[in-house]
């Protein structure tokens, strides 16, 4: 609850004042904002629940707002705040704003362990059920998800695997709780910072597998396969590979190429089909295509782990770039390249 001693924000300002109004006078004004700042207005909405009377009247007579006789107590909460959009935007981008609103929130609970040592969440989590850690790491940043996830016990990683997989919204309520138990937990070795990722179900696991190394990634899928063969599918479907490179328009393939060792590339090349090669020489400078066909002509026989490997290294740039905005990766079938 916001009391007299509270500082208000604009926008919390702004929520004030609304949650005073009749809700169809409400929604007019609130049609009058652009959808980011009705976001952010309900977002406040939601915080405030109720405000003390004091502060409300206060915030009214700063707007010049007409003020009815009698002490006020503002009506905030998710249920309010959906009518208000409902009445403002249409049920179907209220609920848009909503979502975007309910993301943004649950991501801000789990910002303070993005300090944190992947060992140190590690510890934290040590003991928890697998649905909790799996809410945890899946809010985290999808690199230091994958460390985190690495220094699990194998059939623990597994059903945490499965869980971010599977796993359908979660409550504001619950949320907040386990990210309270944690934060209480965490005080000593934990410092707050500003940041937060939003996450939940396949794609979350994808992102995390394809910052795992080799030997992470096929223990968790061949975890998930013992268990759930379906799920272990939709998740390779989705994962990044070597052989995605053909899918990368020419300067995409060129900025990830800049950055990888000749060593490695000749390595990742070894096996690879004839239009995952010929992309690659296609995008060096003639200088480099001599380099590549030295290593690659002085190189013998490889094991399959070192091609592997080799191959994770190019992914890992691939995704690296993917994540800045540099590059832009098509998935889908239709997006890529005939040859």
């Amino acid at each position: 609850m916001i009391d007299s001693k509270s500082a208000l924000t604009g926008t919390q300002k702004v929520a004030v004042v609304l949650m005073n109004l009749e809700s169809a006078v409400a929604a007019t004004v609130m049609a009058q904002f652009t959808e980011a700042e009705a976001t952010d207005i309900t977002a406040e909405i939601v915080r405030l629940r109720r405000v003390d009377a004091d502060v409300a009247e206060n915030t009214l007579a700063e707007f010049n707002a007409m003020v009815s006789t009698g002490r006020l107590a503002a009506r905030g909460g998710t249920d309010f705040a959906t009518g208000l959009l409902e009445l403002s935007f249409g049920a179907e981008r209220a609920a848009g704003v909503m979502n975007r609103v309910a993301s943004n929130m649950a991501g801000k609970a789990f910002e303070f362990l993005d300090s944190a040592e992947p060992g140190q969440i590690a510890t934290l989590l040590d003991g928890e059920m697998a649905q909790t850690i799996a809410l945890v790491v899946a809010h985290l940043r999808p690199a230091h998800a994958s460390a985190v996830l690495g220094g699990l016990h194998d059939d623990l990683r597994t059903d945490v695997a499965q869980c971010i997989a599977t796993m359908t919204s979660a409550t504001p309520e619950s949320i907040a709780l386990v990210a309270g138990s944690l934060k209480s937990r965490a005080a000593a070795v934990v410092a707050p910072q500003n940041s937060f990722e939003v996450v939940g179900g396949v794609q979350p696991l994808v992102d995390i597998i394809n910052r795992a190394d080799v030997a992470m990634e096929r223990a968790l899928l061949e975890g998930l396969d013992a268990r759930d063969p379906e799920l272990a599918e939709e998740i390779r479907s989705r994962l990044l590979t070597f052989a995605d490179i053909v899918k990368l328009e020419a300067r995409d393939v060129q900025n990830v190429l800049r950055g990888i060792d000749m060593t490695i590339l000749a390595m990742a090349m070894k096996g690879s089909a004839e239009n995952v090669q010929q992309t690659i020489r296609d995008n060096l400078s003639e200088r480099n295509r001599e380099l590549l066909t030295d290593e690659l002509d002085s190189m013998g026989p490889s094991r399959k782990s070192q091609v592997e490997e080799a191959r994770a290294a190019v992914v890992r740039a691939i995704r690296e770039l993917e994540q800045s905005g540099t590059i832009t990766v098509h998935r889908s079938e239709e997006d890529g390249f005939v040859e």
